[in-house]
């Protein structure tokens, strides 16, 4: 039985060295359309990226907005990475909704939500 699992381990760990670093896509949306004054979710999604060493924030007028829930982390093909950040909230006219990301521990990068009014 401890054979499968280190082989197991060992097929793991060469597939995973063999992926080489992607830069990560990200979508900043919410699930409804944007309305000042009305509850919603802001949503930013992570896709792409290798290796799996990321933080996610969302941010309103560039401070972290309490109370965000991340999913698990996702695997797809090419050992390529995918996570979901998303946090209620209620869009007032002249604040700011971002995702900041940051991949390897290299400069956070931000992405701004767009109201669809």
């Amino acid at each position: 039985m401890w054979f499968r699992l280190a082989v197991v381990a060992l097929v793991f760990l060469s597939a995973s060295c063999s992926a080489k670093q992607s830069d990560p896509k990200v979508q900043v949306y919410s699930r409804n359309p944007g309305e000042y004054g009305k509850a919603n979710v802001l949503i930013c999604y992570v896709s792409g990226f290798h290796p799996p060493d990321i933080v996610i924030k969302l941010l309103k007028n560039g401070v972290e907005i309490p109370g965000s829930t991340q999913t698990d982390l996702a695997f797809e093909q090419g050992w390529q990475f995918h996570l979901t950040k998303y946090v209620d909230f209620l869009p007032q006219p002249g604040e700011t909704y971002t995702c900041e990301v940051s991949h390897m521990k290299n400069t956070p990068k931000s992405f701004t939500w767009e109201p669809d009014m």
